[in-house]
């Protein structure tokens, strides 16, 4: 399974529904919606408000990933504002495998994140669990940042851990995915492709997600 997920992030949200729907018309699996809180990250985004005016412009599955502190008490409210997917940071639950079940006992696909410099490790007793896993490859709070480098080897070292554990859990990736890299990332074992600038901030948007669904299928 191969999945796009353009990143309203880096949408003119003075004109979000029309950008919308020119990533509909070229493709696009999802929208990503990132929830900073300008605590876990230094940046301040948009709640379940701008989640429920996307649900209601846009028939595509909305993709929530939350980088604020104390997610479990805010994931009722994206769930009813009409998240599909819903992914915690592991670095900020303390209670991880208890919010995990929360996002689905909300009927919501769960997802745990990790940043650039968490070790894969950390997540070797949840991936059961999981339906997908968000590997972080810039360090989160801004759009159109380079990807970093050794998000490779832990791209590698997760899909080994799932192939070798015979799971069925999406692998993600959000961070620097542009059409300089997200064919490499495809054979690498990524499931679900997050793109923000290489979408909205180019010419024609839905060229740009036509092109990027054609690298990955």
């Amino acid at each position: 399974m191969k999945l796009l997920a353009p990143s309203i992030l880096s949408a003119d949200f003075t004109n979000l529904s029309q950008q919308l729907r020119f990533v509909e018309m070229g493709g696009a699996d999802l929208i990503h919606c990132d929830i900073m809180d300008g605590k876990f990250v230094p940046n301040i985004t948009f709640g379940p408000l701008l989640v429920e005016a996307v649900n209601s412009t846009t028939e595509l599955p909305i993709d929530v990933h939350l980088m604020i502190e104390k997610p479990q008490e805010y994931i009722k409210d994206f769930a009813s504002a009409g998240a599909d997917y819903i992914s915690v940071h592991q670095e900020t639950v303390t209670h991880l495998d208890r919010v995990i079940n929360q996002i689905k006992e909300n009927n919501c696909k769960a997802g745990v994140v990790i940043n650039p410099a968490t070790p894969v490790s950390t997540l070797e007793y949840i991936l059961n669990i999981v339906d997908y896993v968000l590997l972080m490859t810039v360090n989160p709070g801004f759009g159109g940042q380079s990807f970093i480098d050794y998000c490779y080897d832990k791209l590698d070292a997760l899909n080994k851990m799932k192939q070798e554990r015979g799971l069925d859990f999406l692998i993600e990736l959000d961070g620097g995915v542009d059409t300089g890299n997200i064919k490499k990332l495809s054979d690498a074992g990524c499931n679900i492709f997050v793109a923000g600038s290489a979408i909205f901030n180019s010419d024609n948007i839905t060229a740009a997600t036509v092109e990027m669904k054609n690298l990955i299928s």
